[in-house]
């Protein structure tokens, strides 16, 4: 269950832009992380085909060496709490669902959900895919993220640092990890969804 990851994030992968990266308005390369109060990572999958349940992780963290002269040679490493899981359970006072999901052997585990980069590829104009490994419950298996570059600043204009900006979907079948709970009452299918704006890695968020 990611949208991970993760975690998770969108990488520019537009050899267009790549062309353009140094001009002064664009981000340098360098070492980026996650700016949380910008960035979100969700994930949904069908609910006895009724809908789609929705949840999410409020504690990832993201690395990207960016090299926008060649984002193709760009790393990505995520790391994400699976006790930072989020459902807005209307009766927390009966059960916490949000530690029940992150924390039993039977669903999470509690065991940290990282994401690693293996191969980035330009697929069109500010779009491409980043290919990982994808660790869950211990397990790891192979994992794709289908990202979109939004753009880049040398300079935000209320934070006055670098940022970039990415989205990010991928889909993967929870049953790989052994995940195999309820299906297929719950769907196997699992659709990450990620957003997010990164910084200098050496920034401090005060």
């Amino acid at each position: 269950m990611l949208r991970t990851v993760a975690f998770c994030l969108s990488f520019a992968l537009n050899t267009a832009f790549s062309s353009a990266a140094g001009l002064p308005g664009a981000a340098p390369a360098g070492v980026y992380k996650t700016d949380p109060s910008h960035s979100s990572l969700l994930f949904s999958f069908s609910h006895f085909g009724l809908s789609r349940y929705t949840a999410r992780f409020t504690r990832v963290d993201a690395r990207l060496d960016w090299r926008p002269e060649t984002p193709e040679t760009s790393r990505l490493s995520v790391t994400i709490d699976p006790l930072s899981m989020r459902t807005d359970y209307p009766w927390p006072e009966l059960v916490d669902f949000d530690a029940k999901i992150g924390g039993d052997d039977t669903f999470l585990a509690g065991k940290p959900i990282v994401f690693v980069s293996r191969a980035i590829h330009v697929t069109g104009d500010r779009t491409g895919t980043v290919e990982g490994l994808l660790t869950l419950r211990g397990e790891t298996h192979p994992a794709t993220l289908d990202v979109v570059f939004n753009g880049s600043m040398a300079e935000h204009p209320m934070m006055g640092v670098p940022k970039i900006g990415f989205s990010a979907t991928a889909s993967l079948r929870r049953s790989d990890w052994g995940l195999d709970v309820a299906v297929p009452d719950l769907g196997d299918v699992v659709t990450l969804v990620i957003e997010t704006q990164m910084v200098p890695e050496d920034h401090r968020f005060e």
